[in-house]
């Protein structure tokens, strides 16, 4: 029974008693029904908590990229759809990166591309014509090295080193002339006296000495003469030899290139440009992904709420962005319910949830139960998540309830 229809009824019989000893009849109070009084209907047999609305799902956005905010296409409850637009970042660095892995991509296809497609005719035409001209050109340089008029003939060694000999024969006499005109004589005066007379440097002895110099100069171009005729034959048959050593490197590389253009590639080469391929593909995938990660999209329907940045701010990965929540289905969130009381709750039980700034009452039912406690001012409580049977009109993310749950 109501406790304050227990306390009316004491008031009642109190005053029928004072009457009694009255001379004077009181008439007998008429008892009426109490207005009701605001606050929740609650049976009384159950679990009671306080809690809160919130809404069935939330999810806090945020960029995995750095950058900075280029446009901001929603405000704080907009309505959005499933991939609708609501921030993107600058990404005119993020696209050169793209285009460079498509062209990365591009090469690397095209190289494998030729590697399978084998060899043309044309390329087989042009490497045969330059293994003939190669051949032709080592068959050349041969001849030169084996030519018989190489380097100076025998005749002309035979005059250098006779001209040689003739200067050699011409520069002892010069010498030996010059020697005569420079020699001292010992000779006796008439008084008895030995004396040393040299000649007197004149006209002949200057013509003397003048014949010596122009016999040196003609022996040392005699000598000269021979030297060269005989170090230019050395020199041209080693030119000729190495003559022949290019041309014949030449013809051994026109002779592999043509080779490898009748074979084909190797098994080796085709899998190292497929490797290539699958790298650079890898590489546009990465670039294009860090692309698209610069738009931030609605993963679902909801409201878009706590929205945190402005064009040209910079943001970093991880940081909140804003909040979509789904506010067309709410739930209730207990934040009180003890240890000691959640051993009677189990989901499934049905619940009345009073929600006291709409002063309205509504059904529930209880579809979770958090897994781990937390702390609030000391006690240990846990999460249990109502399901309302038919929210009112009204009703807001955030709004105070108190909850009781039936014990079955």
């Amino acid at each position: 029974m109501d406790k304050r229809w227990t306390i009316l009824l004491l008031l009642t019989t109190m005053l029928v008693a004072g009457c009694g000893r009255s001379s004077t009849p009181t008439p007998t109070p008429v008892a009426t029904a109490p207005s009701p009084a605001a606050g929740p209907r609650f049976i009384g047999d159950g679990v009671v908590a306080s809690g809160e609305v919130v809404p069935a799902q939330t999810a806090d956005l945020s960029f995995t990229v750095s950058g900075l905010v280029q446009t901001v296409a929603v405000k704080d409850g907009d309505e959005v759809q499933p991939g609708q637009l609501l921030v993107t970042l600058e990404t005119s660095i993020l696209e050169a990166n793209v285009a460079q892995a498509e062209g990365a991509l591009a090469a690397a296809q095209a190289q494998l591309a030729l590697l399978n497609a084998g060899s043309r005719p044309g390329e087989l035409s042009a490497a045969q014509a330059q293994l003939q001209a190669a051949e032709a050109a080592l068959v050349q340089a041969t001849a030169q090295r084996d030519a018989p008029d190489l380097g100076a003939s025998d005749a002309e060694i035979a005059d250098a080193q006779a001209q040689v000999a003739a200067t050699m024969a011409d520069q002892r006499q010069s010498a030996e002339f010059h020697d005569k005109t420079m020699t001292c004589v010992n000779v006796r005066l008439s008084s008895g006296e030995k004396k040393k007379i040299c000649p007197a440097l004149g006209t002949y002895e200057e013509q003397a000495r003048f014949g010596l110099h122009a016999a040196d100069e003609a022996q040392a171009a005699a000598q000269a003469q021979l030297d060269a005729l005989l170090a230019g034959a050395d020199a041209e048959l080693w030119a000729a030899q190495a003559g022949v050593q290019a041309a014949a490197a030449q013809r051994d590389a026109v002779q592999a290139q043509l080779d490898l253009l009748q074979e084909g590639p190797s098994p080796e080469e085709v899998a190292v440009a497929q490797a290539a391929v699958a790298q650079a593909e890898t590489a546009l995938v990465a670039a294009q992904t860090v692309l698209d990660q610069a738009t931030l999209s609605a993963p679902t329907a909801g409201v878009a709420t706590a929205l945190q940045v402005t064009p040209g701010e910079s943001v970093m990965p991880a940081q909140s962005i804003l909040t979509l929540a789904d506010l067309h289905r709410l739930q209730i969130h207990t934040t009180d319910l003890s240890e000691r009381d959640v051993a009677q709750v189990a989901a499934g039980q049905q619940a009345t949830v009073y929600v006291e700034s709409l002063d309205a009452t509504v059904d529930g039912q209880v579809v979770r139960i958090a897994p781990r406690a937390t702390t609030v001012g000391g006690d240990v409580v846990y999460t249990v998540v109502v399901d309302l049977v038919d929210p009112p009109a009204g009703l807001r993310w955030g709004m105070s309830v108190e909850v009781e749950i039936v014990e079955e």
